[in-house]
This record gives structure tokens, C-alpha cells and sequence, in this order.
């Protein structure tokens, strides 16, 4: 893990409220903790399957696609015979694009506990919440589970057998995924890190707008559906940590994501690294 760690909320976010909240988090999350660590019978056979992906793609590239709704502008079929990451409700792009992700990641427990079944159906190699297991089959032997750590801070986990943190985001556990992996240059899309919705992070709404105007499709999470705010600065945090653990390892974090509003990693023109013509357009 690295000893890099990002505090989460300023010191004027914490109030009694979200103590509170934060503590309920932790007891509720025991039972899911002792079953992980106890690591006999199922666990352990899942940390097995975890240890399967170590180092599996030393010296390549892989793609992280983000949701945002950038993506609704951009040529994609240019990642076809890329390595890529696909996340939360990203198969609902599938019937637009010519190939599916090699990967799937989904770590939120609104999203898998409402959208289990259609998760359920995607056929490639599944990373997901362990809190989450019993909403899947554990004969599938594309699911594998991952146990997110409740801190005060958030981390860079390097062995995900153990435990992983969201840092607010999947795309930050995606990226300690593709680190895990192997991979040496990572490539993000998609993260727009910009939302029309307000409020205070990490809140649980009822989705009331008609079209999700945040996501790449208007039903990411439609009326009636649940969410959480997020939280951007802690994602920044988590983003810092991990642009600096990469490049400790002499890897590298681009950020392709057209028109993208995050400003912590170095930025790349997506059309010209994916085009194939040669001119790989990077800056700080």
C-alpha cells in the first residue's frame, strides 16, 4: 500500500451528521470484514482468482472508460483492440459500439444492489464489491470480489487481495486495478469530473429529472433511481495519490477525456494517440 494517503474532507465538512453516518458505515460493515479476513472456504478461494491478474499485463496499455458524457462525442471504435476498463452501468453503451470492455469494475452498492441482474449478465472478467456477494452467483467465474476499506483516508492499495479503497470513485479503483495488472500506461476517458447536480457529497437521492444529464445515456440512473452526490475534492485527493504512486514505478496516468474538467493528471489528445498516426499529443 502506498504510505501516500489523502485526507478526505476539509475540516469544515466534518460535522456530527456525517460522523455519525461514517460510524453506522463501519459497524454494518463488520460482518463483511470478518468474512473477508477470515479468509477460508469462499474468501479464500476469491483472493485466489484476485491473485490470477498480478503483473498480467507488464509493459502494455490499457483504456479506463470513464461514464461522463463525453463519450457521447467521441469515436470510440478507435479502442476495439485496446485493453479497457468499463464501469458501473457502461454496458448500456454496448449497442452503440463495436466491442465490449476486457474489463468491468463496480464498486458502488447503490449501483450493484439496483442493477445486479443486468451486471450479472456481462460476460467478461466482473470486479466487484464484496459487501455485494449475495447479489451474484458464486458459481460465475467471471465475478470477482474486491473489499473496499472504510478509513479516514484514502490509500493506493498495490495488493488488492487484501483490500482496496474507492477514494469516492470507481475510476480510482479501476486505476489500482490496471496498476495491479501490470500496465504501464493508463489512458483515462470519460471522467468529465463535472456534474449539473449540487449538493452536499455522498448524499443518497431519489434521481428526479427525467434524463440523467450527467452520464453518457439519459437512464444511467433514471427518475426514481438512487444515487450518491459526489464528491470531487476527495476524488482529486485519491487522483493525486495515485498520479504519484505511478510515477514512483515509472508508470504514467494520461488523461485523453475530451473537454475533461479534472485537472490533476497530464493530459492527452485522444484522437491523436488512438488514431494510429504516429503523433502521440501529451502535455502537462
Amino acid at each position: 500500500m502506498n504510505p501516500v494517503e489523502s485526507l478526505r474532507m476539509t475540516p469544515g465538512e466534518i460535522t456530527a451528521k456525517r460522523l455519525l453516518k461514517a460510524a453506522w458505515r463501519r459497524v454494518i460493515d463488520i460482518p463483511h470484514r470478518i468474512s473477508w479476513d477470515l479468509n477460508s472456504g469462499y474468501s479464500h478461494k476469491n483472493k485466489e482468482n484476485i491473485r490470477k491478474f498480478k503483473d498480467t499485463h507488464q509493459k502494455q496499455r490499457c483504456v479506463i472508460i470513464g461514464n461522463g458524457p463525453s463519450l457521447k462525442n467521441m469515436d470510440l471504435s478507435l479502442l476495439k483492440d485496446e485493453f479497457t476498463f468499463g464501469m458501473n452501468r457502461i454496458y448500456l453503451l454496448f449497442d452503440q459500439i463495436s466491442f465490449e470492455p476486457t474489463y468491468f469494475v463496480s464498486i458502488n452498492e447503490l449501483v450493484l444492489n439496483q442493477f445486479s441482474a443486468e451486471i450479472s449478465e456481462l460476460t467478461m472478467p466482473k470486479f466487484i464489491n464484496w459487501n455485494t456477494r449475495k447479489k451474484f452467483d458464486r458459481d460465475d467465474e467471471t465475478i470477482i470480489f474486491l473489499k473496499d476499506t472504510f478509513n479516514l483516508t484514502d490509500a493506493f492499495s498495490t495488493d488488492l487481495s487484501k483490500r482496496i479503497f474507492s477514494g469516492g470513485t470507481v475510476t480510482f479503483v479501476a486505476l489500482q486495478l490496471a496498476f495491479y495488472m501490470g500496465f504501464e500506461e493508463v489512458y483515462l476517458i470519460g471522467i468529465d469530473h463535472n456534474f449539473s447536480q449540487k449538493g452536499v457529497p455522498n448524499t443518497v437521492e431519489l434521481r428526479k429529472a427525467t434524463e440523467d444529464a450527467d452520464h453518457f445515456h439519459p437512464q444511467y440512473f433514471p427518475a426514481g433511481s438512487k444515487w450518491q452526490l459526489p464528491d470531487l475534492l476527495r476524488s482529486e485527493l485519491a487522483y493525486s495519490s495515485a498520479r504519484q504512486y505511478y510515477e514512483a514505478n515509472g508508470r504514467k496516468i494520461i488523461d485523453a477525456t475530451v473537454d475533461g474538467k479534472c485537472n490533476i493528471f497530464i493530459k492527452g489528445d485522444y484522437y491523436s494517440i488512438f488514431s494510429g498516426n504516429g503523433d502521440q499529443t501529451v502535455h502537462e
